[in-house]
């Protein structure tokens, strides 16, 4: 089966990365939709050489290297990468008018960022995820959470986000043709969530919080610059390089569609970007109605994880002290749990159910005071947000779906 792709930023060239490396699919055809440089041999150095991750053919063959990007074709755009035939069409933006039918493609993955909402029409003047169906392609995966543009919309039947080993199975080919890969860190989360969530239940828990510290975007500029018209987010538009920054995140709205159990609990994600190429942080707390007795301890939130860890190919748990670059490049790794860095405080938390809408207590009656114990546990979990964790589980899952595919 041929793969297409559209886009080349970093999650494009990563995921070219990937798939020349994993060399599951035949041939890959790349959608550019614009000229880069002074041609094919342009392309091709943009593709083997990264400021973050090094050369192409030191990450596919080591430290021996070798060459890795071939048989150049100016005409007909086309060379080999890893032995990979790879087409860049360079003509068209909008994602109906790519010819994915004419180079037989049936299976794209979009990596733009720019087509988020799946209930756009395929018509959309600045395009629609939807254009890739109508242009030949059976499934499209989008590497970002959708967004829904107009209020009142529910997601479309034939729409479903889905992060592998989590809930891949709620994917279905003979309904779902548009696929969400979600995010980089709603990825993370949902292995940090999911282990606690299957042993305590959602009853347990009774609130929950995190703050990613994030690895720098290509969406944030180098040096200071005006903000254009209209914009209320004058952060975005500060040097990324003298600043910590302070963002939103979708994460928990997303991690909701991934784990429909978190909808019931209240939860709050915020975000930080920091002046790194990438290498990000999850910091999660949760509140956990627990026992005064036998309260939970950082060990049995530590044996939960590691357990978790010999079945999951995706969680990687660790009894060492890391920083972000450690995490770099680690293939397939969902979440690196910071085992060493758990930590739980058990309390009383006291609770006047006279505050409580529905509660009356007649005069002399028992006690409205309720104390309820709470086991509050901090957790760290790392993630490369570009190609180790993202990228790589965004090929997993590529590759589950072409397997699918008749």
């Amino acid at each position: 089966m041929k793969l297409g792709l559209n886009g080349l930023g970093r999650i494009g060239k990563l995921t070219l990365w990937h798939h020349a490396s994993r060399q599951y699919f035949s041939e890959i055809v790349v959608n550019l939709g614009r000229q880069v440089g002074s041609g094919l041999q342009d392309i091709a150095a943009a593709i083997e050489k990264d400021s973050t991750y090094g050369r192409l053919s030191t990450y596919i063959h080591g430290f021996k290297g070798g060459r890795v990007i071939e048989n150049l074709n100016e005409e007909k755009g086309t060379m080999t990468v890893n032995g990979i035939p790879v087409t860049f069409l360079r003509q068209s933006r909008n994602p109906k008018d790519i010819d994915w039918q004419g180079n037989q493609v049936r299976l794209v993955v979009d990596s733009t960022g720019a087509f988020k909402d799946p209930t756009a029409d395929a018509s959309e003047a600045k395009g629609s995820v939807r254009g890739h169906l109508q242009a030949g392609a059976e499934k499209v995966l989008v590497s970002a959470p959708f967004k829904i543009k107009a209020k009142g919309l529910d997601m479309p039947e034939d729409a479903v986000t889905t992060v592998m080993g989590i809930n891949d199975d709620d994917y279905d080919p003979s309904r779902h043709n548009i696929i969400s890969a979600a995010s980089c860190t709603t990825t993370c989360l949902s292995y940090m969530i999911k282990p606690l969530l299957d042993h305590f239940g959602a009853d347990r828990m009774l609130s929950a919080s995190m703050v990613t510290v994030h690895a720098a975007t290509g969406t944030q500029q180098v040096l200071d610059r005006l903000p254009g018209a209209g914009v209320t987010d004058l952060r975005k538009n500060r040097s990324i390089l003298n600043n910590i920054i302070l963002t939103t995140t979708g994460a928990a709205k997303a991690l909701g569609l991934v784990i429909p159990e978190m909808k019931s609990i209240g939860f709050i994600a915020e975000s930080v970007r920091i002046p790194t190429s990438t290498g990000s942080l999850i910091v999660l707390v949760l509140n956990l109605q627990d026992e005064i007795d036998n309260p939970i301890k950082r060990s049995l939130l530590n044996s939960i994880y590691e357990e978790y860890s010999k079945t999951s190919p995706y969680l990687v748990y660790s009894a060492e002290q890391n920083v972000s670059s450690d995490i770099i490049g680690l293939p397939r790794a969902a979440v690196v749990i910071e085992s060493s860095e758990i930590h739980t405080r058990t309390a009383s938390i006291r609770v006047n159910l006279q505050n409580l809408k529905g509660c009356q207590f007649e005069s002399g009656a028992v006690s409205p005071i309720l104390d309820v114990p709470v086991t509050q546990a901090v957790i760290y979990g790392w993630y490369d947000n570009e190609l180790g964790s993202y990228t790589n589980m965004l090929g997993e899952l590529t590759v589950s779906v072409a397997e699918r595919m008749v």
